[in-house]
């Protein structure tokens, strides 16, 4: 990896964020009224992540790192670098239970169902119908974790 930058993507590319999820998460799929943050190389796209806006809160969701890039700790980066979308208003996600670490780790606390604003109530419960295997996870600037709090990190390979 050259010079992989993160940062929010302008809508206009939203089409090669599509076209990384058809590839390799075909649930997933950029729309317009989410905030959209990338890790990019001069190869291209390496990972993403997308902030769908609710009224009052909102849901980090589609989380993806390009498989061949796994296990390196990017994930982890592109959450520190969006970390002023994390306080922007109160954020949520739905995390695979196998995840928990990650996201314990870039500042989600584990909260009860209960605990979620409705609209997201609502979603995580059909969600788990259709078989997945979720946690509820609130950001909490406050948590103990060991994310890094530089929000202009870069990785040069």
């Amino acid at each position: 990896m050259n010079n992989l930058r993160f940062h929010p993507i302008e809508p206009l590319r939203f089409p090669l964020i599509n076209r990384l999820y058809k590839t390799y998460y075909p649930a997933g799929k950029a729309k317009k009224d989410e905030t959209i943050w990338v890790g990019e190389d001069t190869n291209g796209l390496i990972c993403c992540v997308r902030f769908k806006q609710f009224e009052h809160e909102q849901l980090l969701t589609g989380m993806l790192v390009h498989p061949a890039h796994r296990g390196q700790g990017l994930g982890l980066a592109l959450l520190a670098a969006a970390r002023k979308q994390l306080h922007h208003l109160p954020c949520y996600c739905f995390a695979f239970r196998y995840l928990e670490g990650l996201y314990s780790d870039a500042g989600f606390r584990l909260i009860a169902d209960h605990d979620l604003p409705e609209a997201l109530s609502s979603r995580i419960r059909r969600y788990r119908q259709s078989g997945k295997d979720l946690i509820a996870m609130q950001f909490d600037p406050h948590y103990i974790n060991s994310m890094p709090h530089d929000a202009s990190l870069e990785r040069h390979g």
